[in-house]
């Protein structure tokens, strides 16, 4: 059954999204770089399908979800609200990516429901992609999680360990390495560090086995957009100033 966007929810999210625009085109005169060389994920978490859709139908092409069963039960909503409407459409699914931690046992849904996998965190876990993509009859896009701010609250591989974990890619067919993802320690100057070296990571490993492919610096959130994109990044992913505030979470709960 087709669903209407309310007026007033899409004028928000238009608003949001035009600001977000806006702020990404100005960091990158900056940076002497094009806006068109960024890549705009919306982390929907928890966020309603509506309100998703009205963001879609703004012109936001790709979503990021840190729960796979989140990500899934969005998916299978969203088609209702997409379909055409006073607004425009039909319009098109939008690309997903996985930008939470994933735990290994739901390495198979994430390859049904993700175009990519941005927060690779172990050699097991593409181990797991890797076998589940081949069985999907597919290669799948991933990025490395790095931790660089080693704090013991956030995923990610230590950069000690990046060259080795990217090398044994190379053995892993069905998995393309295409960029390194980061959660900065907080502060500007904190950020401004974090994110130059995953840009020196980056640039020292992409000719090396396994970093053919790697191109991408998945850095970069509402808080502090402007310094990733003069950093160098190519992915930003931006909740609370696309959808709003989030819902409140009713249980905790892993990827």
């Amino acid at each position: 059954m087709k669903t209407v966007i309310d007026d007033e929810l899409l004028a928000d999210a238009t608003e949001r999204l035009g600001r977000v625009r806006e702020r990404i085109e100005k960091a990158c005169d900056r940076a002497n770089r094009e806006p068109s060389e960024i890549t705009l994920v919306g982390a929907c978490k928890r966020q309603r399908p509506e309100r998703i859709a009205a963001s879609l139908f703004a012109g936001l092409t790709e979503l990021g979800e840190n729960y796979v069963q989140e990500a899934l039960s969005t998916q299978a909503q969203l088609p209702a609200f997409l379909e055409e409407t006073a607004h425009g459409g039909p319009l098109p699914p939008p690309r997903w990516h996985m930008i939470g931690h994933l735990q290994r046992n739901k390495a198979g849904l994430a390859v049904d429901a993700f175009e990519f996998v941005d927060s690779v965190d172990s050699l097991r876990l593409m181990k797991a992609l890797h076998q589940k993509a081949e069985q999907a009859g597919r290669i799948l896009d991933i990025g490395i999680q790095v931790n660089l701010s080693k704090e013991t609250s956030k995923s990610g591989v230590d950069p000690e360990g990046l060259p080795d974990l990217i090398a044994s890619s190379a053995d892993l067919g069905h998995v393309r390495i295409v960029s390194l993802m980061t959660m900065p320690a907080p502060g500007a100057e904190s950020a401004r560090r974090d994110f130059a070296r995953l840009r020196d990571l980056r640039d020292m490993l992409r000719n090396e086995k396994g970093g053919e492919s790697l191109g991408g610096l998945n850095m970069g959130m509402s808080g502090d957009l402007e310094i990733a994109i003069e950093s160098g990044a190519t992915v930003v992913r931006i909740g609370t100033d696309l959808f709003g505030e989030r819902p409140v979470q009713g249980s905790s709960q892993e990827g």
